[in-house]
Parts: C-alpha cells; structure tokens; sequence
C-alpha cells in the first residue's frame, strides 16, 4: 500500500499559517514527522493567491527535500503551475493532479514523457464529477488513451474514482468499489488511489469512517491512498489490513510495530 502523506497543505489551518509566517521548522517538522511514519510520498500544496502559488511551492519543496530522502507529490489544481515548479523536485514522485477538465492532460503529459514521474489521475471533466460509475470508467479510458501517446504506461497512473461524500450519497462507498473494479478490468495495472478523508464529509466520527474505508478500499484493491500517515489509528487499520490479506509476511510489520510501542493514539497537527 502506497502512502501519500497529506499534511502539508495550505488548506489546513495550521500549514496556512506557517507559511504565511515562513515558519521553516514547523514545515520540516511535519515532512519529517510524515516520513518516520510511513509516508512514500510527501504530498506538498501551497493553497495560496495564484500570483505566488509557484514560488511558495518551491520553497516548500526545498524544505521538505532538506530534511527528508522521499519523492515528492506536487498538488496544485493549475498544471502550469506545476509544469514550472516540479523540476525543482530531486526525484520523480507523482503529480497531482491531472483529469478530463480544461488542458490538464495536454499541460502535464508532455513534460513527463521519458521520465518516472506518475500521475494522478480524477475521474471527472468539464461538466464536474460524475453521478455515475460508467462515466467514471470512460473518463479513465479517454486519460489512458492519451497518456499513450506519450509513452505513459497504466502503472504510472492512479486513478482516482472521486469518492463522494457518503452524507450526501449513501451508496458512495460502494460505488468507488464498483468504479475500481472495472478500472482494474480493463487496465489491470493500472494504480486506484483516493483521498481518504472525502467520504466522511459532513458525518460525526469521521476518523472512524476513514479507517473502515481504507480498509474495505484496500480489500477491494485500492493500491494508494493520500492520507495522515501520522494519525496512529489510521495506520494501524493499514497495518492490520496488509496482515489479514496476506501482504504481512509473519505479520512481522504489525507485530514489530507493536511490540515496539509504535501504534496507538496520538495527536495529529
């Protein structure tokens, strides 16, 4: 299971913020706090005016590869934005995001080709999110089909089968699964990957919600998520589902983790 560390995003108070105030030691803080946790992936968003979007994810790029060895996932909702900042990354992670809105593919696509960098990938377009599964699949279909043609391969996509919020659609979750599914089907390598915390939206408990979510996603064949690595009870979910479905060998990772004390509730910034 790959994780995407979330943390660093300007929409979270906290984050917006220490980088109104150039707080340095808090963002590197949490890249570390992020990485000694089991982040693959340091998701890092700006969330700022659009004038100062580029320079703002620069530094923050610089501060996370100053004290943490992990890829990068460089979030923005503007591919040229992205396009001007991400060859200040000292590796190739995974861009976020790409979909069927505007030139998006047209934007990233090129600047990829010949590279490992990977994608993420929305199920949506121009009239918004889709109500329907099938809509949802065609749209995978149309991105994977362009991504050919600059030698962009499945596996180097995630999908996102865009998760709704299961206070305003009841049979969300079981509509991701159904979307996965038949994404797999036609692409059998290809990455399904979700923001964990959009199904719970408007719900009470919503960490609980999130942890009985990553676990029925990662079942049904969810292969990432972009997700709190450092909330404990979350990732032990993770960790407990990888040793029922036989991805633990021994269940050397969860009884390691436990024995050393690792999991258990903590707080989360």
């Amino acid at each position: 299971m790959i994780i995407i560390g979330e943390k660093i995003n300007g929409t979270i108070p906290s984050v917006k913020k220490a980088i109104e105030e150039k707080d340095e030691e808090f963002i590197k803080n949490l890249a570390v706090k992020q990485a000694e946790a089991g982040a693959d992936y340091i998701d890092v968003c700006a969330s700022t005016a659009p004038e100062i979007e580029a320079q703002t994810l620069i530094w923050l790029m610089n501060l996370i590869q100053s004290v943490v060895d992990k890829p990068l996932c460089i979030d923005s909702p503007n591919p040229k934005i992205i396009a001007e900042v991400f060859e200040h990354a000292k590796r190739p992670g995974i861009i976020n995001s790409i979909s069927e809105e505007g030139d998006k593919t047209q934007v990233i696509f090129p600047i990829i080709k010949g590279t490992d960098w990977q994608v993420i990938a929305l199920t949506c377009d121009n009239r918004g999110i889709p109500s329907d599964v099938q809509t949802r699949v065609d749209i995978t279909k149309i991105i994977v089909e362009k991504a050919s043609k600059y030698d962009i391969t499945p596996d180097r996509i995630h999908v996102d089968p865009l998760v709704m919020a299961m206070s305003a659609e009841n049979k969300s979750l079981l509509q991701f699964v159904e979307a996965l599914t038949k994404i797999k089907e036609l692409f059998p390598t290809i990455k399904i990957t979700s923001g964990l915390s959009n199904i719970s939206f408007g719900m009470p408990l919503r960490k609980v919600i999130n942890q009985h979510f990553l676990t029925i996603a990662m079942f049904a064949g969810m292969d990432s998520a972009i997700m709190d690595p450092i909330n404990r009870d979350l990732y032990t979910s993770l960790l407990t589902t990888n040793a029922l479905m036989g991805r633990d060998r021994l269940c050397r990772n969860f009884t390691n983790a436990y024995r050393k004390n690792k999991i258990g509730p903590v707080k989360t910034e």
